[in-house]
């Protein structure tokens, strides 16, 4: 553990800071004015919006934008990953589902980064499967390069990054600095 510490250690201290605090938290603002804009409280039925934030990198990002939504709405979570602290992505894994009941409801997938598509994709598959009326999804970061699963996209992003390996504000590096307040690339092949 100790030399994965020190490791993290040594790519913060050599990495590259894409966007700061400030630039994070306008992109925020901006996301959950889309947002507020594109949930019609008339077409609720007098049910909350479900807003599933996507473990664990989407927690960062969940917490900071549901302080800024207008809507009626109620937490849950789902937990699928590709990633188990490591730097790519493997074959998907769910952990957990969610624990609502979602037929009819409108809902609000909530991620860190959309990069290849795989577990946004199998989210909003199993969101259907269980009767979701409409499905609107946002992340904080949109990765521009051509691996993206075909057909995917997200309603709704924050900012852009080259095709980099991102960490803070809920991404990891092998586990470590999803807790920093800006977002920051990878310098060196780790």
């Amino acid at each position: 553990m100790t030399s994965l510490f020190n490791e993290a250690s040594s790519v913060l201290n050599q990495a590259e800071l894409i966007y700061d605090h400030q630039q994070v938290e306008r992109a925020l603002d901006e996301l959950a004015n889309n947002i507020n804009l594109a949930v019609d409280v008339e077409s609720l039925n007098n049910q909350p919006v479900i807003v599933l934030s996507v473990m664990n990198g989407g927690m960062v990002i969940t917490g900071h934008l549901i302080t800024r939504l207008k809507f009626p709405l109620h937490m849950d979570y789902v937990h699928a990953t590709r990633y188990r602290n490591n730097t790519s992505g493997g074959e998907l894994d769910w952990k957990v589902k969610s624990q609502n009941a979602l037929s009819g409801r409108t809902l609000l997938i909530l991620d860190d980064i959309l990069d290849e598509g795989y577990t946004l994709d199998a989210i909003i598959k199993y969101c259907k499967l269980e009767g979701a009326e409409k499905i609107i999804s946002a992340v904080l970061i949109d990765k521009k390069h051509n691996r993206r699963k075909p057909g995917v996209k997200c309603d709704f992003t924050g900012l852009e990054v080259d095709d980099k390996y991102v960490f803070g504000f809920g991404m990891d590096y092998k586990g470590y600095h999803r807790n920093l307040n800006g977002i920051y690339a990878l310098t060196s092949d780790k």
